[in-house]
Formats: C-alpha cells, structure tokens, sequence
C-alpha cells in the first residue's frame, strides 16, 4: 500500500515522499528509525484530488465569486494580526459551500503539518485559478502575504466585471434569436399546416412563395424527430469534440475570426495576460514565472499557444516587448507601452494601465455592437416573420378578389 508522507529532515527542512508499507504504524516507526519526524501519513486514495471524488466529478473548481469572499475575509483576519492557522480555522467554521468546506479542510491541515499556503493549495491544481496559487507563493517570499491577497482580490475583481459587461451584452440578442427561432417552428409546423388543410378544401391555386412555405412546413412537421435527434447529436458531438485540446483550439480560432466579435474575444484575452502578469510582477515574482504563469492564465486557447513561444524567447535574453511583437499577437500601441514600462522600471503599473485601456476599448466596442445587432436582428426577423405570413394570407387574397368579380 502506498502512502504519502510529510516529513521533517534532521536539517529542519520539511518535504514530502511516497513510500510503500504494509500499513501507516509500520511505516511510522521506520520512517522515525531513519531519522525523519513524521507530520503526517496519509493513503495514496486520500490524497486530495481522490478524496471527495464525487464532488470533484459533480465540480471541479472554486465558484469565483465563493473564492473573491473568502480572500477578502482572510486578507482581513491577517491585517488585524490573526495567524494563518488560526484564521483557517476561523475561515473553514463559517464556510458554507460544501465542496469549499473539503478543500478547505485540506489546505488546513496541510499548513497545521508544516506546508506552505501556495503549496497546500497548489495541490488542488484546477479547483483555484492558476494565478492563484502564484500569487500566494510571491507573498510568502516577500513576507506580505495580506497585501498579495488584496492585490489578487482587485484583479478577481477586475476580471469578473469585464466578463460580467461582455456576457450582459450578449444575453438580449441571444434570448431574441432563441424566441423568434422558437416562434418560427411553431408557426411552421403547428399554424402554417392549417392553411394547407384549408387552401386544399378551397382547391385555391397556391402562388411559388406559398407552395415553398407548405412544403417546408410539411417536411419538418413530419420529421421534426429526426431533426431534435440529429440536433441533439450534434450538441453533445460538439462539447465532446470542444474539450479536446484540437477542437478548443479550433474554436477559439474561430472567435477571433467572427465579425466585431472577434476583436472584443481578442483584446479581453490580451487583458486577462497583462493583469496577471501584472499582478505576479507587482507581487514579486520574476518576470519568467510570472510569464508562465500569465499565459496559462489566458482562456483563448488559441491566442494562448501563440504567446508560449515568448517566454523561451525571454529566457534566452529578449526583451518582453520584442517577444511579444514577434508573437504578432499584440498591436504595436500595446508593445511600445510594454517597452516603455521596461525602460522605466514600471512594467508591473504599465500594464496594469494598459488592462485599463484594453477593458474600456472592450466596453466601447461591445456598446456599439449593441446598437448595431439589436435593429439587425429585429428586422430580419420581422422580414422571416413577414414572409411566412405573405406566404400564407396570399392565396386567400387572391380567392377573395376572384370572388368578387
């Protein structure tokens, strides 16, 4: 049976090893006969990724706005000079979320046996964000942990909002091409269909526009199972094939290529690089780990490769803005204001105040794709709805006016 232990070196260092025993009494005492001071001794399937393992199928992650809470009461409870331990401890008492509470727990107990926050909570891996765990760590070296955690909190923040203004600004168009499009089958498989029943009792003749929509109608009205099956398919098909690492990609790709659209997903991952790496570079961290960490940070996985190839460029000696030109992801406004942040020694503010910039040219560009996508696409549908209308009151017209010669 293998079990992870947490020990103490004669040096005064503390590490962790996997070892193999019978069972954790037995291990105990060898690991003490060879000199080690035992924190802890836990089974290979208690580790924390296996522990809860129905909660991490069910999530897989902190929900932000849980995770922006806590930060801002922790940062709190160690301004007012509370220990760490002790503010845990206060922390997991008053935690509701469940799946929270477990990892929490964990991370408690990691710190009360020796570990360092970063490292405790590193080990969770997907369940906090990657900058997270980098922030923490740039913290603990500097010996301001509160002032790191604030620091992160504001770029949570910041973050959030901006997610939160683009998501807003694409619920109104995409709740009216859900409902017109709803409105349109109902009206071609359940209204149109009665016309036909009432044009054949008339043996009225029936003009292109209205013999099109009849025969549309009657296709998808007799098909309409095959149709949900084959869009059903093609729904759980394309999430499948979205979490391959080619099929994201692939999509990715295709955002930045959508009209208007594609620059706003552009510039909102270029911010999301920027802030973090402007958070790790203010909080300490050397400009390589903080590049690392940034990029993995960026949710465009396709603007995300082409920026990887920049941190090997930095490691051989280039300059953050040549690399970053050449990356051709950034505009050239964007590099110069990194190469003058590099001449000044201000790199970290900089692009802090170009993250600024980036998310109001965000805004602006979403608003004016407001007023642009709410009249398109109110008359496109009025036209869609229209036609099928003309399509089916026309031939009643006409059986009208021969009547009334």
């Amino acid at each position: 049976m293998e079990f992870v232990c947490r020990l103490g070196t004669p040096d005064g260092r503390v590490r962790e090893e996997l070892r193999e025993a019978r069972d954790a009494d037995l291990l105990r005492r060898e690991l003490e006969r060879e000199g080690f001071h035992v924190f802890d001794l836990r089974a290979r399937s208690l580790t924390p990724r296996l522990a809860f393992p129905r909660l991490f199928r069910r999530r897989r992650h902190i929900p932000v706005r849980t995770l922006l809470i806590f930060n801002k009461e922790l940062a709190t409870l160690l301004k007012a000079g509370l220990p760490l331990l002790q503010a845990l401890d206060l922390m997991l008492e008053r935690q509701r979320d469940p799946f929270f509470r477990n990892v929490l727990s964990e991370i408690r107990d990691g710190v009360r046996t020796g570990e360092e926050l970063s490292e405790a909570v590193g080990k969770f891996g997907a369940a906090f964000p990657l900058l997270y765990s980098s922030s923490l760590k740039a913290g603990e070296r500097s010996g301001e942990l509160e002032l790191v955690i604030r620091r992160f909190v504001r770029y949570q923040e910041l973050l959030l909002d901006a997610r939160k203004r683009v998501t807003s600004a694409l619920v109104y168009p995409a709740v009216l091409l859900t409902v017109s499009t709803i409105m349109i089958i109902i009206m071609l498989i359940y209204v149109v269909p009665k016309f036909r029943v009432l044009y054949r009792d008339m043996n009225a003749h029936l003009p292109l526009i209205t013999t099109v929509t009849l025969a549309v109608s009657e296709f998808l009205r007799q098909n309409w199972p095959f149709f949900l099956a084959v869009l059903v398919a093609l729904v759980l098909l394309t999430q499948r094939w979205t979490k391959t690492a080619s099929g994201r990609q692939a999509v990715d790709r295709w955002k930045l290529k959508l009209p208007v659209l594609g620059g706003i997903y552009h510039r909102f991952a270029i911010s999301e690089m920027t802030r973090a790496l402007s958070t790790l570079l203010a909080g300490g961290i050397p400009l390589v780990p903080s590049l690392e960490t940034s990029i993995g940070a960026v949710g465009n996985s396709f603007v995300r490769r082409k920026l990887l190839p920049t941190i090997q460029a930095v490691k051989e000696g280039e300059t953050l803005n040549q690399a970053l030109e050449n990356s051709g992801v950034f505009s050239p406004i964007a590099v110069d204001m990194v190469k003058v942040g590099e001449a000044t020694g201000a790199l970290a503010t900089m692009l802090s105040d170009f993250s600024e910039f980036i998310d109001e040219e965000v805004e602006t560009r979403l608003q004016r794709l407001l007023t642009l996508i709410e009249p398109i696409m109110l008359v496109m549908m009025g036209i869609i709805v229209a036609t099928l209308l003309i399509s089916v009151y026309l031939p009643m017209y006409s059986v009208l006016g021969q009547g009334s010669f």
